[in-house]
């Protein structure tokens, strides 16, 4: 059921059911699109020919009427759509206003949308840069690694720099609880 604004009990007013219907009345603001003619019922025909005895010419009366009426709505109407259609200049200052706000606001959303794209473009590129930087680190890693040659590097450390494997007394160990790495930051101190 539609909500509206008076009780559940109120009773429904004769007048506004008129109006609801969507009677039109003289001098409202929605004026009429067409004229139509309100015909009365046929009557019944033994009532016609009296009729038509009794009004001579029955169209000429309401012919002026429409003609007077027509005059008036013209009259009015035509003031009405002077009215409607004068400005006064505090309006067109408020429309000038805001026409220039929606324009400069548009213009910048256009400006902000743009820089937005551009920045994504380039952060695309900086990541394909990215990925072409390490593929090509990768790469160079690769070839490093498989060229070393650990016995040659032996060969001359041991032949050449005259370097030892370290005796017994030499090592020492270290228990850690974690798997990790240790990195030494000072000599070890000599053991007596």
């Amino acid at each position: 059921m539609a909500k509206t604004n008076r009780p559940a009990g109120a009773r429904r007013n004769v007048n506004t059911a008129r109006n609801n219907r969507g009677m039109y009345v003289d001098g409202n603001t929605a004026r009429r699109l067409q004229e139509t003619l309100v015909r009365n019922p046929r009557p019944s025909r033994q009532a016609a020919p009296a009729r038509r005895k009794k009004q001579a010419n029955p169209h000429k009366n309401t012919e002026r009427q429409k003609a007077e009426r027509s005059r008036q709505l013209s009259r009015q109407a035509q003031h009405n759509r002077e009215k409607a259609m004068g400005m006064s200049r505090g309006f067109v200052v408020f429309l000038a206003v805001v026409c220039a706000a929606v324009l400069y606001f548009s213009i910048n959303f256009l400006q902000v949308r743009t820089e937005i794209s551009a920045s994504m473009k380039k952060a695309a590129a900086l990541e394909t840069e990215l990925t072409q930087l390490r593929e090509d680190n990768d790469a160079y890693y690769s070839q490093v690694v498989s060229n070393v040659d650990l016995n040659e590097i032996k060969k001359i450390a041991i032949g050449r720099l005259g370097m030892k494997y370290p005796s017994d007394d030499q090592v020492k160990t270290y228990q850690t609880s974690r798997s990790s790495y240790v990195r030494q930051y000072q000599d070890i101190p000599e053991s007596k």
